[in-house]
Protein backbone atom coordinates (compact mmCIF):
# COMPACT_ATOMS: atom_id res chain seq x y z
CA UNK A 1 0.00 0.00 0.00
CA UNK A 2 1.65 2.88 -1.12
CA UNK A 3 1.61 5.62 1.81
CA UNK A 4 3.87 8.87 2.28
CA UNK A 5 7.09 8.52 4.39
CA UNK A 6 7.95 11.07 6.14
CA UNK A 7 10.84 12.22 8.39
CA UNK A 8 10.16 13.32 12.08
CA UNK A 9 11.84 16.38 12.50
CA UNK A 10 11.89 16.21 16.56
CA UNK A 11 16.35 14.90 16.23
CA UNK A 12 17.23 17.38 13.83
CA UNK A 13 15.78 20.61 16.16
CA UNK A 14 19.10 21.81 16.34
CA UNK A 15 19.57 22.46 12.25
CA UNK A 16 17.81 24.80 10.61
CA UNK A 17 14.09 24.46 9.24
CA UNK A 18 15.55 24.75 5.45
CA UNK A 19 18.17 22.77 6.24
CA UNK A 20 16.14 19.81 7.37
CA UNK A 21 13.96 20.39 4.51
CA UNK A 22 16.95 20.10 2.22
CA UNK A 23 18.92 16.94 3.34
CA UNK A 24 14.78 15.12 3.15
CA UNK A 25 13.80 16.17 -0.19
CA UNK A 26 17.28 15.52 -1.54
CA UNK A 27 16.89 12.07 0.14
CA UNK A 28 13.57 11.08 -1.03
CA UNK A 29 11.48 11.75 1.57
CA UNK A 30 7.67 12.42 0.92
CA UNK A 31 7.15 14.92 3.91
CA UNK A 32 8.22 16.04 7.43
CA UNK A 33 6.70 15.32 10.65
CA UNK A 34 6.98 18.63 11.93
CA UNK A 35 8.38 19.30 15.34
CA UNK A 36 7.14 22.34 17.79
CA UNK A 37 10.55 23.07 18.68
CA UNK A 38 14.10 24.65 17.39
CA UNK A 39 12.96 26.84 14.06
CA UNK A 40 10.73 24.39 12.98
CA UNK A 41 7.47 25.04 14.33
CA UNK A 42 5.97 27.81 17.31
CA UNK A 43 2.57 26.21 17.57
CA UNK A 44 2.23 30.31 19.43
CA UNK A 45 2.50 31.69 16.45
CA UNK A 46 -0.92 29.91 15.45
CA UNK A 47 -2.62 33.14 14.10
CA UNK A 48 0.55 34.18 11.63
CA UNK A 49 -0.72 33.54 8.53
CA UNK A 50 2.66 35.08 6.76
CA UNK A 51 4.70 32.80 9.61
CA UNK A 52 2.71 29.77 8.69
CA UNK A 53 2.50 30.45 4.85
CA UNK A 54 7.01 30.50 5.02
CA UNK A 55 6.96 27.26 6.72
CA UNK A 56 4.50 25.75 3.89
CA UNK A 57 6.75 27.35 0.78
CA UNK A 58 10.06 25.63 2.32
CA UNK A 59 8.48 22.60 1.96
CA UNK A 60 7.01 23.06 -1.63
CA UNK A 61 10.75 24.33 -2.23
CA UNK A 62 12.27 20.77 -1.68
CA UNK A 63 9.17 18.93 -2.96
CA UNK A 64 7.58 17.89 0.31
CA UNK A 65 4.36 17.97 2.22
CA UNK A 66 3.44 17.59 5.46
CA UNK A 67 0.47 15.17 7.26
CA UNK A 68 1.89 15.69 11.24
CA UNK A 69 2.99 18.02 13.54
CA UNK A 70 4.44 17.37 17.03
CA UNK A 71 4.70 19.01 20.50
CA UNK A 72 6.09 15.72 22.35
CA UNK A 73 8.04 18.53 24.71
CA UNK A 74 5.09 20.42 25.75
CA UNK A 75 2.80 17.76 25.94
CA UNK A 76 5.54 15.56 28.95
CA UNK A 77 4.66 18.75 31.00
CA UNK A 78 0.71 18.47 31.05
CA UNK A 79 0.81 15.83 33.51
CA UNK A 80 4.20 15.50 35.09
CA UNK A 81 4.67 15.07 38.54
CA UNK A 82 7.04 15.77 39.57
CA UNK A 83 8.25 19.00 37.25
CA UNK A 84 11.76 19.56 37.96
CA UNK A 85 15.16 19.85 36.16
CA UNK A 86 14.75 17.68 33.39
CA UNK A 87 11.59 19.79 32.28
CA UNK A 88 13.99 23.08 32.35
CA UNK A 89 15.97 21.55 30.00
CA UNK A 90 13.76 21.17 27.07
CA UNK A 91 11.08 23.74 27.78
CA UNK A 92 11.29 27.25 26.35
CA UNK A 93 10.63 29.95 29.08
CA UNK A 94 6.79 30.63 27.97
CA UNK A 95 6.20 27.61 29.21
CA UNK A 96 8.76 27.03 32.19
CA UNK A 97 8.06 30.55 33.25
CA UNK A 98 9.33 30.87 37.42
CA UNK A 99 9.01 26.86 37.14
CA UNK A 100 6.23 26.58 39.59
CA UNK A 101 5.35 23.20 38.48
CA UNK A 102 1.60 24.15 38.49
CA UNK A 103 1.94 26.71 36.01
CA UNK A 104 4.50 24.86 33.88
CA UNK A 105 1.19 22.17 33.96
CA UNK A 106 -0.96 25.14 32.73
CA UNK A 107 1.09 26.74 30.02
CA UNK A 108 1.65 23.81 28.20
CA UNK A 109 -1.85 22.51 27.97
CA UNK A 110 -2.01 25.88 26.27
CA UNK A 111 0.44 25.44 24.16
CA UNK A 112 -1.54 21.99 23.16
CA UNK A 113 -4.46 23.95 22.37
CA UNK A 114 -2.06 26.34 19.89
CA UNK A 115 -0.53 23.49 18.43
CA UNK A 116 -4.23 22.79 17.53
CA UNK A 117 -5.28 25.41 15.94
CA UNK A 118 -1.48 25.48 14.06
CA UNK A 119 -2.26 21.96 12.86
CA UNK A 120 -5.46 23.41 11.28
CA UNK A 121 -4.11 26.02 9.91
CA UNK A 122 -1.02 24.13 8.21
CA UNK A 123 -4.26 21.85 6.79
CA UNK A 124 -3.00 19.38 9.20
CA UNK A 125 -4.99 16.80 10.84
CA UNK A 126 -3.00 14.87 13.37
CA UNK A 127 -0.82 16.12 15.82
CA UNK A 128 1.45 13.76 17.74
CA UNK A 129 3.06 13.85 21.05
CA UNK A 130 3.17 12.82 25.04
CA UNK A 131 0.95 13.43 27.56
CA UNK A 132 3.00 12.94 30.97
CA UNK A 133 1.94 11.22 33.74
CA UNK A 134 1.61 11.82 37.72
CA UNK A 135 1.93 7.75 38.43
CA UNK A 136 4.75 6.65 36.14
CA UNK A 137 6.66 7.69 39.29
CA UNK A 138 4.92 4.46 40.66
CA UNK A 139 5.61 1.79 38.46
CA UNK A 140 8.06 -0.37 40.31
CA UNK A 141 4.98 -0.26 43.08
CA UNK A 142 7.25 0.78 45.98
CA UNK A 143 7.07 1.60 48.91
CA UNK A 144 3.48 0.47 47.54
CA UNK A 145 0.83 2.50 45.73
CA UNK A 146 -3.08 1.88 46.38
CA UNK A 147 -5.66 1.32 43.36
CA UNK A 148 -6.78 5.01 44.78
CA UNK A 149 -3.90 6.43 43.54
CA UNK A 150 -3.36 4.77 40.39
CA UNK A 151 -7.05 5.79 39.86
CA UNK A 152 -6.51 9.50 40.93
CA UNK A 153 -3.47 9.17 38.07
CA UNK A 154 -5.95 8.96 35.43
CA UNK A 155 -8.23 11.11 36.66
CA UNK A 156 -6.00 13.81 36.48
CA UNK A 157 -4.87 12.95 32.86
CA UNK A 158 -8.47 12.86 32.14
CA UNK A 159 -9.07 16.33 33.76
CA UNK A 160 -6.31 17.51 32.03
CA UNK A 161 -6.75 16.57 28.59
CA UNK A 162 -10.15 16.41 28.16
CA UNK A 163 -10.15 20.53 28.00
CA UNK A 164 -6.81 20.44 25.46
CA UNK A 165 -8.93 17.57 23.40
CA UNK A 166 -11.75 19.76 23.42
CA UNK A 167 -10.02 22.43 21.23
CA UNK A 168 -8.38 19.54 19.06
CA UNK A 169 -12.29 18.93 18.81
CA UNK A 170 -12.93 22.46 17.90
CA UNK A 171 -10.21 22.57 14.89
CA UNK A 172 -11.08 18.98 13.48
CA UNK A 173 -7.75 17.70 14.72
CA UNK A 174 -6.78 14.33 16.17
CA UNK A 175 -4.13 13.83 18.98
CA UNK A 176 -2.10 10.81 18.78
CA UNK A 177 -0.56 10.11 22.11
CA UNK A 178 2.67 7.92 21.45
CA UNK A 179 2.67 5.16 23.69
CA UNK A 180 6.23 5.33 25.48
CA UNK A 181 7.24 4.10 29.21
CA UNK A 182 6.60 7.82 31.24
CA UNK A 183 3.34 8.41 29.82
CA UNK A 184 0.10 8.00 31.16
CA UNK A 185 -0.04 4.78 28.13
CA UNK A 186 3.22 2.59 28.12
CA UNK A 187 2.18 -0.66 27.71
CA UNK A 188 -0.70 -2.73 26.52
CA UNK A 189 -3.41 -2.50 29.95
CA UNK A 190 -1.99 1.17 30.21
CA UNK A 191 -3.05 2.22 26.82
CA UNK A 192 -6.87 0.37 27.71
CA UNK A 193 -7.26 2.31 30.97
CA UNK A 194 -6.01 5.66 29.61
CA UNK A 195 -8.74 5.10 26.68
CA UNK A 196 -11.54 4.41 29.60
CA UNK A 197 -10.50 7.62 31.11
CA UNK A 198 -11.27 10.02 28.53
CA UNK A 199 -14.35 8.34 27.42
CA UNK A 200 -12.94 6.86 24.14
CA UNK A 201 -13.39 10.32 22.23
CA UNK A 202 -12.30 10.13 18.90
CA UNK A 203 -10.18 12.87 19.09
CA UNK A 204 -7.24 10.96 21.32
CA UNK A 205 -5.62 8.56 19.50
CA UNK A 206 -1.98 6.86 19.41
CA UNK A 207 0.74 7.15 17.40
CA UNK A 208 2.01 3.59 17.02
CA UNK A 209 6.22 3.26 17.31
CA UNK A 210 7.01 -0.22 18.23
CA UNK A 211 10.59 0.02 19.51
CA UNK A 212 8.95 1.06 22.81
CA UNK A 213 7.31 -1.66 23.06
CA UNK A 214 9.99 -4.77 21.56
CA UNK A 215 11.94 -4.01 24.66
CA UNK A 216 8.86 -4.36 27.21
CA UNK A 217 8.09 -7.60 25.38
CA UNK A 218 5.02 -6.52 23.94
CA UNK A 219 3.68 -8.08 20.59
CA UNK A 220 3.77 -4.67 18.43
CA UNK A 221 1.69 -6.09 15.43
CA UNK A 222 -0.75 -7.51 18.11
CA UNK A 223 -0.80 -3.96 19.29
CA UNK A 224 -2.18 -2.91 15.89
CA UNK A 225 -5.09 -5.31 15.50
CA UNK A 226 -6.50 -4.75 19.09
CA UNK A 227 -5.89 -0.97 18.95
CA UNK A 228 -6.63 -0.64 14.73
CA UNK A 229 -9.15 1.69 15.47
CA UNK A 230 -6.88 4.11 17.24
CA UNK A 231 -3.49 3.92 15.01
CA UNK A 232 -3.65 7.81 14.11
CA UNK A 233 -0.05 8.10 13.31
CA UNK A 234 2.95 5.37 12.85
CA UNK A 235 6.90 6.18 13.78
CA UNK A 236 9.22 4.17 12.23
CA UNK A 237 11.80 3.40 14.79
CA UNK A 238 14.19 0.10 16.20
CA UNK A 239 15.41 -1.62 19.29
CA UNK A 240 17.79 -3.99 19.72
CA UNK A 241 17.65 -5.64 22.99
CA UNK A 242 20.58 -7.47 24.26
CA UNK A 243 19.18 -9.06 27.65
CA UNK A 244 21.32 -12.11 27.12
CA UNK A 245 24.16 -12.23 28.81
CA UNK A 246 22.92 -12.27 32.41
CA UNK A 247 24.07 -9.28 33.72
CA UNK A 248 22.47 -6.59 31.21
CA UNK A 249 18.90 -5.43 32.36
CA UNK A 250 15.58 -4.42 30.96
CA UNK A 251 14.87 -1.08 32.16
CA UNK A 252 18.94 0.32 31.42
CA UNK A 253 20.70 0.29 34.50
CA UNK A 254 21.03 4.23 34.16
CA UNK A 255 23.35 3.51 31.55
CA UNK A 256 23.94 6.24 28.54
CA UNK A 257 22.67 5.33 24.69
CA UNK A 258 24.94 2.79 22.96
CA UNK A 259 26.84 2.08 26.19
CA UNK A 260 27.00 -2.13 25.65
CA UNK A 261 26.09 -3.20 29.37
CA UNK A 262 22.11 -1.69 28.73
CA UNK A 263 19.71 -4.67 28.17
CA UNK A 264 18.41 -2.73 24.80
CA UNK A 265 19.15 0.60 22.73
CA UNK A 266 17.56 2.23 20.13
CA UNK A 267 18.91 1.47 17.29
CA UNK A 268 18.20 2.80 13.03
CA UNK A 269 14.85 1.15 11.30
CA UNK A 270 15.78 -2.04 10.16
CA UNK A 271 18.94 -2.84 12.74
CA UNK A 272 16.73 -3.98 15.60
CA UNK A 273 14.03 -6.53 16.66
CA UNK A 274 10.78 -4.85 15.09
CA UNK A 275 9.19 -7.31 12.85
CA UNK A 276 8.59 -4.81 10.18
CA UNK A 277 7.69 -6.53 7.42
CA UNK A 278 4.80 -8.19 9.99
CA UNK A 279 3.55 -4.69 10.62
CA UNK A 280 3.42 -3.30 7.55
CA UNK A 281 1.41 -6.13 6.26
CA UNK A 282 -0.81 -5.72 9.42
CA UNK A 283 -0.79 -2.17 8.62
CA UNK A 284 -2.60 -2.81 5.04
CA UNK A 285 -5.19 -5.41 7.16
CA UNK A 286 -6.45 -2.80 9.25
CA UNK A 287 -6.50 -0.42 6.59
CA UNK A 288 -3.82 2.49 8.09
CA UNK A 289 -2.94 5.09 5.06
CA UNK A 290 -1.01 7.42 7.07
CA UNK A 291 2.13 8.16 6.76
CA UNK A 292 5.43 6.16 8.15
CA UNK A 293 8.02 8.38 9.96
CA UNK A 294 11.35 7.77 10.27
CA UNK A 295 12.52 8.23 13.83
CA UNK A 296 16.38 8.97 13.65
CA UNK A 297 17.61 7.74 17.50
CA UNK A 298 20.95 5.84 17.33
CA UNK A 299 23.68 6.43 18.87
CA UNK A 300 25.77 4.00 17.56
CA UNK A 301 25.45 5.67 13.84
CA UNK A 302 25.66 9.05 12.41
CA UNK A 303 22.13 10.68 10.93
CA UNK A 304 23.08 11.42 8.03
CA UNK A 305 23.68 7.55 7.30
CA UNK A 306 20.71 6.53 9.50
CA UNK A 307 17.84 8.66 7.63
CA UNK A 308 18.41 8.16 3.78
CA UNK A 309 18.94 4.03 4.92
CA UNK A 310 15.45 4.03 7.33
CA UNK A 311 13.78 5.72 4.26
CA UNK A 312 15.07 3.17 1.53
CA UNK A 313 14.11 0.02 4.13
CA UNK A 314 10.99 1.41 4.67
CA UNK A 315 10.15 1.97 1.27
CA UNK A 316 11.56 -1.21 -0.08
CA UNK A 317 8.78 -3.24 2.43
CA UNK A 318 6.09 -1.21 1.89
CA UNK A 319 6.33 -0.97 -2.07
CA UNK A 320 3.45 -4.13 -2.03
CA UNK A 321 0.21 -3.43 -2.97
CA UNK A 322 -2.68 -6.22 -0.95
CA UNK A 323 -3.11 -9.19 -3.57
CA UNK A 324 -6.24 -8.34 -5.49
CA UNK A 325 -7.56 -11.87 -5.72
CA UNK A 326 -7.18 -14.81 -3.50
CA UNK A 327 -3.86 -16.61 -4.53
CA UNK A 328 -6.08 -20.30 -4.64
CA UNK A 329 -8.67 -18.48 -6.60
CA UNK A 330 -6.96 -19.77 -9.92
CA UNK A 331 -7.75 -23.10 -8.17
CA UNK A 332 -11.24 -23.10 -8.87
CA UNK A 333 -12.47 -26.11 -12.03
CA UNK A 334 -15.14 -23.40 -12.86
Amino acid sequence: MARPITLFTGQWADLPFEEVARLAGQWGYDGLEIACWGDHLDPNRWNDAAYIQGKLEVLERHGLKVWTISNHLKGQAVCDDPIDQRHRDILPDSVWGDGDPEGVRRRAAEELKNTARLASRLGVKTVTGFTGSSIWKYVAMFPPASDSMIEAGYRDFADRWNPILDVFDEEGVRFAHEVHPSEIAYDYWSTTFALEAIGHREAFGLNWDPSHMVWQDIDPVGFLWDFQERIYHVHCKDTKKRLDNGRNGRLGSHLPWADPRRGWDFISTGHGDVPWENALRMLNSIGYDGPLSVEWEDAGMDRLDGAPEALEFIRRLSKYEPSRAAFDAAFSAR
